[in-house]
């Protein structure tokens, strides 16, 4: 199918949409950011078994594939660690989650230098929009401000960490099976789950109720079923394509369901920035397959 990649990359956009809207309710809710890394962790588990099982569970094992896997897997579950533990704890979805967004920059710029992907003069003008809405996107109204810039801080970190995997992700995909990446993708991720709980504070009372671990896997779930369905769509599509489609669309579901949440309007200044993201995302997203 011409535009299976497409299909793939939908889906991954209205999961990881929803999943980025709420996402830290838990953590609101008294369940700390680092066991809800290490939930996410384990409903990767899942997706792993059907890929799998969709392959006769043979998996690539040749040293330039488990190389290749653990650094898409490390790179994929550094940010999500660093997002969860780091952003989420600190600030506000619909501030963290357009920086995020722009991911596609870095992915963009490899593809085209070592991949080769063509990317023409409307990716260009999507990837300059990108770089000037990341100041606007990180100002904070002296009146309204998140304590601290500690948030922008990790909200970058996922930002570089995720624009590269994105880059090795279709890198790999020439020699190596969608399924086996993700297979390493999901033991990676259960790899630095210890890291998690050892950053735990476990002096905090923890709520083990049903909006806490519950709810956490019922929303983790729909980033791990993102996290198959965008190998594959990298599998089928071209990176500079797929990327803005998934890395940046998402964000935008994210940020519009958030706002609805909170019942809050940002500083103008933010708003722009939301607006030059959106406008570098469909100017991306018009780069031809």
């Amino acid at each position: 199918m011409k535009k299976l990649w497409l299909i793939y990359a939908l889906i991954t956009t209205l999961f990881w949409g929803v999943w980025g809207a709420f996402t830290e309710i838990p953590a609101n809710a008294g369940f700390p950011g680092t066991l809800i890394y290490v939930v996410w962790s384990l409903t990767m588990i899942i997706p792993a078994l059907v890929a799998l099982k969709l392959i006769g569970w043979k998996l690539d094992t040749d040293k330039r594939s488990i190389i290749f896997g653990l650094i898409i897997g490390f790179t994929g579950a550094g940010g999500q660690l660093a997002l969860l533990t780091g952003a989420i704890a600190n600030g506000p979805a619909y501030l963290i989650f357009p920086i995020i967004s722009l991911s596609p920059v870095i992915t963009i710029l490899l593809s085209v230098l070592f991949l080769k992907e063509k990317a023409s003069l409307k990716g260009w003008i999507g990837i300059a929009l990108a770089l000037i809405a990341i100041p606007f996107l990180s100002y904070q109204d002296p009146d309204t401000a998140v304590s601290g810039y500690g948030w922008l801080v990790f909200a970058l970190l996922v930002f570089l960490a995720w624009g590269l995997q994105a880059y090795f992700m279709k890198f790999a995909n020439e020699s190596m099976k969608a399924e086996s990446i993700f297979f390493y993708m999901t033991i990676t991720g259960l790899l630095l789950a210890p890291i998690a709980l050892m950053m735990t504070d476990w002096s905090q009372a923890i709520n083990y109720g049903a909006n806490g671990p519950y709810l956490a896997f019922g929303i983790q779930i729909l980033n791990s079923i993102g996290a198959l369905t965008i190998v594959f769509a990298f599998r089928y599509g071209k990176a500079i394509v797929v990327s803005p489609l998934t890395n940046a669309v998402a964000p935008v579901i994210t940020v519009i369901i958030s706002l609805i949440i909170y019942q809050m309007i940002p500083h103008y200044m933010i708003l722009i920035g939301m607006g030059l993201a959106v406008a570098s995302m469909f100017v991306l997203s018009l780069e031809e397959e």
